[in-house]
């Protein structure tokens, strides 16, 4: 886990626990391949050592194959979907896909993807931070990848399905999320799904803008230094840290910031530069 990632579970068990919610802990172990053994685990125990519980039992996207598979077979019945032979190296050059075998068919025995026909249609929601927000999908990013070639389903038709399946009502989330979340609310509608909430608070940069890596700014999971990294977190979230926490417990600050948290306050803006 690094700084960023426990920078946006704060913000988001902050507002849970604020309006009296509940928190929802998902491991997102879509893509197998690319998953480092104990890694789940691991962010498991940090977010325990800083004082973040979560309600029921944490779901595992691994677990729940069956349910993005029933829901794609619900839109290839609607025929809202088509198979796709292009590789990423054919498409490289095209900043949206191009609807190639959306207009001819895919290469007989090439690898497939399942593609979700996307029409023009501007899609419009109200993040909390971010203000309005607007984006013909057809026109950004053409027909979305809901199976890839490999077989392994894409991040945005799990997410949809399980937010769904789990009942959430509100997501708070990194900015760099922003752009995608017009993507998930095209497929929620087509699926008739509910459409959650969404705040999205800026992301943690490196002073050169660049996005704070996983393998820098590693956050410790020894008790000595959670109090420190969460004030600052708070902090960065847009709450007035008084000196008085910096002897307090864990446990005290939390209390704190939950009492004192508004979402108003967090700045409104796409990335917070962290230094030092």
């Amino acid at each position: 886990m690094h700084l960023g990632s426990l920078y946006t579970a704060v913000a988001s068990f902050l507002d849970a626990r604020a309006h009296r919610g509940r928190w929802l802990l998902r491991i997102e172990d879509i893509d197998k391949p690319r998953e480092i053994a104990g890694s789940a685990d691991r962010i498991l125990r940090t977010l325990r050592t800083f004082g973040m519980e979560w309600d029921g039992e944490a779901v595992r996207q691994s677990d729940r194959i069956d349910l993005y598979a029933a829901a794609l077979r619900r839109l290839e019945t609607r025929n809202l979907t088509f198979g796709c032979s292009c590789s990423r190296l054919q498409l490289e050059d095209d900043s949206r896909y191009p609807g190639t075998c959306r207009m001819h068919p895919a290469v007989a025995g090439a690898p497939t993807a399942i593609r979700l026909l996307v029409e023009p249609a501007l899609v419009y929601f109200a993040d909390r931070i971010q203000g309005a927000y607007r984006q013909d999908v057809a026109a950004a990013v053409g027909d979305i990848i809901l199976k890839r070639r490999d077989r392994l389903f894409a991040y945005v038709l799990a997410v949809v399905v399980d937010d769904a399946a789990q009942g959430i009502t509100h997501i708070v989330r990194g900015a760099d999320l922003l752009d995608n979340t017009p993507r998930q609310i095209y497929l929620q509608q087509q699926l008739g799904l509910p459409l959650p909430v969404y705040a999205h608070v800026p992301v943690l940069t490196e002073p050169d803008d660049t996005k704070l890596a996983k393998s820098r700014r590693s956050v410790g999971v020894d008790s000595v230094s959670a109090l420190p990294q969460l004030l600052a977190i708070f902090s960065m979230l847009g709450l007035p840290v008084p000196a008085s926490l910096a002897g307090a417990t864990t446990t005290q600050a939390w209390d704190w910031a939950i009492a004192h948290w508004d979402i108003r306050k967090v700045p409104k803006r796409l990335n917070v530069r962290v230094t030092g």
